[in-house]
């Protein structure tokens, strides 16, 4: 292998490692807003169903 063939590989290979980091880097960000999304939707549907309980106890209390 010459030197210019070694060169031209290395910069493939550190161009072909970038490349991935970059799509890795885009990938977690994307993961961590989707995460971030489905703990709000959980948060919400907690307050409902603890609002929805409540409301069933004073409900049930009044038919005491």
């Amino acid at each position: 292998m010459t030197p210019q063939e070694f060169e031209t590989r290395y910069r493939e290979q550190i161009r072909d490692i970038l490349n991935r980091l970059q799509s890795a880097m885009a990938t977690s960000s994307q993961l961590e807003l989707t995460i971030g999304d489905i703990g709000e939707a959980v948060q919400v549907l907690s307050r409902d169903v603890e609002r929805f309980l409540a409301e069933q106890q004073s409900g049930d209390s009044s038919l005491s």
